[in-house]
C-alpha cells in the first residue's frame, strides 16, 4: 500500500478519456498546490487521490478486487468526495500540505463505511511515520503558502517581504520591541484569499494590542501604518529606505491633484514645487506614534473619495505654503515654517492644519459673537455659527441682550419665550453642521448672571426635566 504522494483539491475529480477534458481539468487545477513532506510545492494530479485509493483496497482485497466494477466504482466516487471535501475548504485555490490530504482521505474511507480499509490505511501511516523517524528523514515544518489578493489576482502571499516590513518597523527601537509577537499574530488572523490590504491592517492590529505591553510598540504600530498610506497614495509597497527619493517626486504631482480637484489654491502651484519636495525630510515620518498618526489619516489627510492624497511631510508642507502665500520669498519662509511643523517643535490650531493652503484658508479656531435682541438678529447669528462651524471655527455666543421670558414685544403685542427655545436651535444647528466634516461642532453659549433666565439656563445641561428645554451637545457658561 502506498499513501498519497501529491494531490489537491477541485470539484471534480479529473476526466480520465479526451484530451480536451484533460485540458480543461488541468485548468480548473491550477490554482491548487500540494506542500510534500520534503517541503517541495508540486502541482495537482488529482488521479494519483484515485492511485493510493485503489493501492489501499489491493492491500485489504488483494489484486482480485482490481478486477471488480464495483471497487473501481468505490474509488472512483470516493475519489471525487475526498476532492470536493478538499475544495471547500480552499473555494478559490491555495494549497495543502500532504498530511491535510491523507487525513481527508482517512476521512473518507470512514464515511464511506469502508472501515477495514480505513483502518489498514491509518496503520500503513503509521508504520511509515515510524520508518522515517529511524532513518533520521526530518520532518520539514512547511507553512502552507498563503493565497491572497492583489488587484483582482490571486498571488501567493510574499512571506520574506512581510517578514521583511515588521522587522524594519521595529529597528532601532530597542530589544523589548521585537518582530516576532507581530508576525505570529499577524499569520493566526489570515486567510486564505485575503486582500492584500487586509494583510497590512492584520499587522498593525497585531502591533497595537502590544503597545499595553510595552509603549515602545506604538512607534512600530506607526511604522506599519506609513506603510499602508503610502501604499494608498504611491500605489507601490515602499519601504521607509525607499522613501528618500519618492517624496521629491510625489510633492509636485499632490499638488497638482489636489488643484485639479479643487482642495487646494490655485496660488500653491506658483510656488517652485521641486525646490519644496526637495526640502522634505522623510526621516520625520519616524517621530509619529500609532494615536498621532492614525489621528492625522482620519481627519487631517486631504482625501478624494475617500482615498487619501496627502503623504505626512507634503501634509505640514501644504500648510507652511498656506502660512506663506503672502510673504516675499515665499520658498523661503514656507521651507522655515515646514522646518518648525515637522519636528514639533510649534503646530497650529486645528483650523489652520485643515484649511492652510485650500481655497478657503479659514485658519481661526474660536469666533465670539453677541445676540442681537430682535429676530433678524438671532437668526443672522444662527447663520454665522452654520457657516462658521462648516469650515471648523469654535463658536462662542453671548445672549445677554435678548430679552428673558415674559418679556413684553411691542411688535406682537406678545410676551417673549426667552433664550431658551432660541439655545435649543443652537444646539440643534451645532449637532447638524460639523467642524468641516472631521469633527463635532462645538459652540458655548454665554449669559450674564444678572438675567432674569439664569435659572433655566444653568439647567440646560441637565439629564432631568423637559428635554425640550435642555442642549446636552453645547457648553454653557
Amino acid at each position: 500500500m502506498q499513501t498519497v504522494s501529491s494531490s489537491t483539491a477541485a470539484a471534480q475529480p479529473a476526466p480520465r478519456t479526451g484530451t480536451a477534458q484533460a485540458g480543461a481539468a488541468v485548468s480548473a487545477y491550477q490554482g491548487y498546490q500540494i506542500i510534500r513532506r520534503n517541503g517541495a510545492v508540486v502541482s495537482f494530479e488529482p488521479n494519483k487521490i484515485a492511485v493510493a485509493l485503489m493501492k489501499a483496497f489491493l492491500a485489504v482485497h488483494g489484486t482480485q478486487g482490481a478486477a471488480s466494477a464495483s471497487v473501481r466504482e468505490t474509488v472512483d466516487g470516493l475519489t471525487e468526495s475526498v476532492v470536493r471535501a478538499l475544495l471547500r475548504s480552499r473555494p478559490g485555490g491555495g494549497t495543502f500540505h500532504i498530511e491535510d490530504v491523507q487525513d481527508h482521505v482517512e476521512l473518507g474511507l470512514m464515511r464511506g463505511g469502508h472501515h477495514e480499509v480505513a483502518r489498514a490505511y491509518v496503520l500503513y501511516r503509521e508504520r511509515r511515520s515510524q520508518e522515517r523517524a529511524k532513518q533520521g528523514v526530518p520532518a520539514v515544518a512547511v507553512e502552507p503558502s498563503l493565497m491572497v489578493t492583489d488587484r483582482g489576482q490571486r498571488v501567493p502571499l510574499d512571506m520574506a517581504r512581510l517578514t521583511t516590513l515588521v522587522e524594519s518597523a521595529c529597528a532601532d527601537l530597542g530589544a523589548d520591541v521585537k518582530p516576532d509577537p507581530i508576525l505570529a499574530e499577524t499569520k493566526r488572523n489570515l486567510y486564505d484569499g485575503v486582500p492584500i490590504d487586509e494583510v497590512h491592517k492584520a499587522a498593525i492590529l497585531a502591533a497595537r494590542t502590544l503597545i499595553e505591553k510595552d509603549p515602545g510598540y506604538t512607534r512600530a504600530t506607526a511604522r506599519l501604518l506609513l506603510h499602508t498610506i503610502r501604499k494608498e497614495i504611491i500605489g507601490e509597497e515602499l519601504l521607509h529606505a525607499e522613501m528618500h527619493t519618492r517624496y521629491a517626486d510625489y510633492f509636485p504631482g499632490f499638488i497638482k491633484k489636489g488643484v485639479q480637484a479643487e482642495l487646494l489654491d490655485e496660488k500653491l502651484m506658483q510656488y517652485d514645487l521641486v525646490k519644496l519636495g526637495a526640502a522634505l525630510k522623510a526621516d520625520r515620518d519616524l517621530q509619529f506614534d500609532y494615536l498621532g498618526l492614525q489621528t492625522l489619516y482620519d481627519r487631517y489627510f486631504l482625501h478624494i473619495e475617500e482615498t487619501r492624497i496627502e503623504m505626512p511631510q507634503a501634509f505640514y508642507m501644504r500648510v507652511a505654503m498656506g502660512l506663506a502665500l503672502n510673504e516675499i520669498d515665499r520658498e523661503a519662509r514656507a521651507i522655515e515654517f515646514y522646518e518648525v511643523l515637522s519636528t514639533f517643535d510649534f503646530m497650529s490650531s486645528t483650523p489652520t492644519l485643515f484649511n492652510a493652503g485650500t481655497q478657503r484658508s479659514q485658519l481661526s479656531s474660536c469666533y465670539l459673537t453677541t445676540v442681537a435682541d430682535d429676530l433678524d438678529g438671532i437668526y443672522e447669528a444662527l447663520k454665522e455659527n452654520a457657516l462658521l462651524s462648516k469650515f471648523a471655527g469654535g463658536l462662542g455666543n453671548d445672549w445677554t441682550n435678548v430679552r428673558a421670558l415674559g418679556s413684553h414685544i411691542k411688535g406682537t403685542n406678545g410676551k417673549s419665550q426667552g433664550v431658551v427655545p432660541f439655545l435649543k436651535v443652537v444646539n440643534d444647528t451645532a449637532v447638524a453642521v460639523n467642524q468641516g466634516g472631521k469633527r463635532k461642532g462645538a459652540v458655548c453659549a454665554y449669559l450674564e448672571s444678572w438675567h432674569l433666565d439664569i435659572e433655566e439656563f444653568l439647567e440646560l445641561r441637565k439629564n432631568t426635566g423637559d428635554d425640550r428645554r435642555r442642549t446636552h451637545d453645547m457648553n454653557t457658561a
